[in-house]
């Protein structure tokens, strides 16, 4: 396939190659006329060869088909022999008596007919037939072994009466008579089964017959004789039957099976041939229209290249004559290289054409190269005249034959005339030194042309310029220079600019180098460009030969790797790096800190140009911070100190906070305890009396009912006053516990209002003061309650102690309302004395009192303060002035925050 594929590859090549090649033929008109001719007649040759094919080809497949139904001829009568023979069998099977020489003459018939058949088929069908033969091969055979068991089982049922003749004479006289009622009854199932062609059946009743067991050996006798004949006919019996299934049935339907494949076969190469034919009868009318419409388009074709070869060329080249008469010399002459007539009319008019084209071009040049001429002249002046640059022509020995009105401008003369008529001699006029003169003329002898030769000259009126000079030397035929042309540039602002940077340069040294801290410039190879005297004696080496060096070549032993690995960060994210601190050794070998920053200096095009290094000494600073973290850790220790103690002193005004607060407690519960001890002493004389009295025998009624009413005055006041009493004790309780308490639970916070001001009035008694409680009712609140009554209590406390001074009269006021839906307003008001502004600020303070001398503490109002802002996450405002009172509002969320109750 691959040797095809190449054989193919060049012919399209090849027939791209013919193309060229007709193309570019020159043939005559007869040649093309004639090769038309030749083209029809062969399309026409084509056309009948092709018919002829195809009749040839639809006469072989008539004839192949005509062969197949011959072919399904024979299948059929092999197929009708076939069922004959079968059907001979069949008979002979079922009629013993009937002759086997007809079913021996139907099989030789048969094999003589699949010999014939098998001279018929194609090689490659042979087996089909010969698979055929050896069936009925084995048909035959079977039927042999049929034949010969018909004849056994003939002689076995004519054997078969005189044993069962014996066999019932022995039941008939046997004693035995319950083994000859069974082996009867046998008998008569095993003829039962046998008539039924039940085999399994059969051999039940054979078994049960040989199994029974009998003491009358005759009868045993005779009936095992007769079980084995019937088993012995039966066995042939099974056997016939096996061979006529096995055999006879399957060999003969294989046969028939084999005559239906060579059926199908001659079928489906029937319609293989059929659709060839078809197939054959189309492609040969479909190549009939092809080669006829090849036929009419290739005479078209023909015609067409014919007048393309002929009538178009001539036209063209007549047109293009045309053209040329009425004076269009740029055209072309069509078909000057074809090789016939019409290619020598078309080269004879283009030699015309080029006779004419070239007069023409020869004019046309010589009045372009005129007008060139002129405008090299027109704009070699403008550029002389016009450019900025001074243009001139000397000679070598100083005299000046030529120059533009700008050099004539930079020397300070009014015109180039002036210039040239008043300069003799440039190097005595012009060069400020005349050796410069001779060092050009020098360059020039040697080289013969000069760049950018910086000198300076002298202008009228004395001022000095500098110039740049650029020009070539024009030599002689013996090659001696005949003059100088060149250029020269003002270039006096770019030296004062050099000049300045350079005195810029200095004065930056100067300055860097009083500064006490490194300071260097490296370029974008981290090369040293800049670098102060400090560092210099730091690192024991001198500026100047640090420029152009590396820190690896000066400083690797001081840390170079450091220095150079940030200097790459620099370069790379093209940022500074902000202060950072390093450590490096000195030359000394010190190990000095170091406050280092490294800045990127960009060019236009955004990369780095150079990098700052500065870097600042802290050593003093560091040994600054140790002393100052000493100082620190001694300060921290002090403040742990401290609030131990302030602790401690918290407790305990905390306690004496209680003690207070118990005392009072306890004068409130002496009062209701001390009338109920008197009325029950009372009581206890008139029972003691009223026992007596019962025990004289003179009771009168008069009496009990005395008694009876002193006794139930007594028993309402007891109960009265000793319920005052547990109430206070209960208010008491509860209060001790929720300060005592440090867990966080729900309240209402009116009630416990209402318990923490019970347990606060009996201080009221003897300060002359009135407490007035105004509670929202149904505050539910999540905190604690213990912190919130030291509040009120120390609030309290505060206010008796410092806002009516000299035991004054007064009120307190208490106010508890919601605010918004998550918070509650508590606010603690007072009309005494009220603060000073000094007071105000520090009220809160720790320590700060202004009773230190009457043993005042100074932490209550602190206490306040620290519980509401951390324990109970609230906020706290004092509002206070002299002689109107003190007002201090809460704000308390209604949850307690969990991380304050955490604090």
């Amino acid at each position: 396939m691959r040797e095809t594929e190449s054989e193919q590859v060049p012919m399209p090549k090849a027939f791209a190659a013919l193309v060229r090649r007709i193309r570019s033929s020159a043939l005559s008109i007869g040649q093309l006329t004639f090769g038309s001719f030749l083209l029809l007649l062969s399309m026409i040759v084509m056309t009948s060869v092709a018919s002829v094919v195809a009749i040839r080809h639809i006469d072989a497949t008539f004839a192949e088909l005509q062969h197949l139904q011959s072919l399904g001829d024979l299948a059929d009568e092999i197929d009708r022999r076939v069922k004959e023979l079968r059907l001979a069998a069949r008979d002979f099977m079922t009629n013993p008596a009937a002759p086997s020489v007809q079913v021996w003459e139907m099989a030789s018939s048969l094999n003589a007919l699949l010999k014939k058949t098998r001279l018929q088929l194609a090689p490659e069908q042979h087996e089909m037939i010969d698979g055929v033969t050896q069936r009925l091969a084995n048909y035959r055979e079977g039927m042999e072994r049929v034949t010969a068991l018909i004849a056994r089982r003939a002689e076995l049922i004519a054997s078969l009466p005189p044993i069962r003749a014996r066999f019932e004479q022995a039941l008939s006289e046997t004693s035995d008579k319950a083994a000859a009622l069974t082996l009867s009854v046998g008998q008569s199932r095993l003829a039962a089964a046998l008539l039924a062609h039940d085999q399994t059946s059969a051999e039940r009743s054979i078994s049960a017959m040989k199994s029974l067991s009998t003491d009358d050996t005759p009868l045993r006798a005779a009936a095992d004789a007769y079980t084995d004949a019937v088993t012995a006919i039966a066995d042939t019996e099974t056997r016939i039957a096996g061979l006529d299934r096995d055999v006879l049935g399957t060999e003969g339907q294989m046969i028939s099976r084999v005559t239906d494949l060579l059926r199908d076969v001659s079928d489906r190469r029937g319609r293989v041939l059929a659709k060839d034919m078809a197939g054959t009868l189309a492609h040969e009318k479909w190549q009939s229209i092809i080669l006829g419409l090849s036929g009419v388009l290739i005479g078209l074709a023909a015609a067409l290249f014919v007048v393309r070869r002929t009538v178009r060329p001539l036209k063209a080249i007549a047109g293009a004559i045309r053209a040329l008469a009425a004076g269009e010399k740029d055209t072309s002459i069509p078909a000057t290289g074809v090789g016939n007539e019409i290619g020598d009319i078309a080269r004879a008019a283009e030699v015309f054409r080029r006779s004419l084209v070239d007069a023409d071009t020869a004019r046309e040049a010589a009045m372009r190269a005129l007008a060139e001429q002129r405008l090299a002249e027109e704009s070699y002046r403008k550029l002389f005249e016009g450019s900025v640059d001074g243009i001139y022509v000397t000679t070598p020995g100083g005299e000046i034959l030529n120059a533009n009105p700008a050099l004539a401008r930079m020397m300070g003369y009014e015109t180039p005339e002036k210039l040239i008529s008043e300069v003799k001699d440039i190097s005595r006029n012009v060069y400020v030194h005349p050796e410069a003169r001779a060092q050009f003329q020098e360059i020039m002898q040697r080289e013969g042309i000069v760049r950018d030769f910086e000198y300076q000259v002298r202008r009228l009126g004395g001022g000095i310029l500098w110039l740049s000079d650029s020009a070539t030397a024009v030599r002689g035929e013996n090659g001696e220079i005949l003059r100088y042309e060149g250029t020269v540039r003002d270039i006096t602002d770019q030296k004062r600019a050099e000049e300045a940077i350079a005195e810029g340069r200095r004065l930056l040294q100067l300055v860097i180098d009083t500064v006490p801290a490194i300071i260097n410039v490296k370029d974008n190879q981290l090369r040293y460009v800049l670098m102060n005297r400090y560092t210099a004696g730091i690192f024991g080496i001198e500026p100047k030969q640090a420029i152009g060096r590396t820190a690896s070549d000066l400083m690797s032993r001081y840390g170079a790797q450091k220095t150079d690995e940030n200097d790459k960060r620099v370069l790379a994210t093209r940022k500074e790096l902000g202060f950072y601190e390093e450590e490096y050794r000195d030359s000394s070998g010190n190990l000095r800190h170091w406050l280092v920053n490294k800045l990127p200096l960009l060019d236009a095009a955004g990369g780095v140009e150079s990098i700052v290094t500065v870097a600042l000494d802290i050593g003093e600073r560091k040994r600054g911070e140790q002393e100052m973290r000493k100082a620190r850790d001694a300060a921290e220790a002090a403040l742990r100190n401290l609030r131990e103690t302030q602790n401690s002193l918290i407790e305990a005004e905390k306690l004496a906070a209680l003690g207070r607060l118990v005392a009072g407690v306890a004068h409130e519960v002496n009062n209701p305890v001390g009338i109920s001890l008197t009325v029950a002493s009372s009581l206890e004389r008139k029972a003691a009396s009223f026992a007596a009295e019962v025990a004289r025998g003179d009771l009168r009624r008069s009496s009990l009912n005395d008694f009876l009413d002193a006794s139930r005055d007594a028993s309402s006041q007891l109960v009265a006053n000793l319920n005052r009493a547990a109430e206070l004790i209960t208010s008491f309780k509860q209060v001790a516990a929720d300060r005592n308490y440090s867990d966080q639970r729900t309240f209402d916070l009116g009630d416990l209002t209402e318990q923490v001001v019970m347990s606060l009035r009996p201080g009221l008694r003897k300060q002359r003061l009135a407490l007035h409680v105004e509670c929202e009712p149904n505050l539910t609140m999540n905190s604690y309650p213990g912190p919130y009554g030291q509040v009120l209590t120390n609030l309290f406390l505060n206010s008796i102690a410092h806002a009516f001074p000299d035991g004054r009269a007064g009120a307190v006021e208490i106010r508890v309302r919601a605010t918004g839906s998550d918070h509650v307003e508590i606010v603690f008001s007072d009309d005494g004395c009220g603060m000073s502004l000094d007071v105000r600020r520090r009220a809160f303070d720790p320590f700060f009192t202004t009773r230190r001398d009457q043993g005042g503490k100074g932490l209550g109002l602190h206490i306040v303060y620290s519980i509401v802002t951390n324990r109970l996450g609230g906020r706290l405002d004092l509002d206070s002035e002299p002689g109107r009172g003190t007002r201090i509002r809460m704000v308390l969320p209604r949850v307690a925050p969990l991380e304050q109750a955490a604090e």
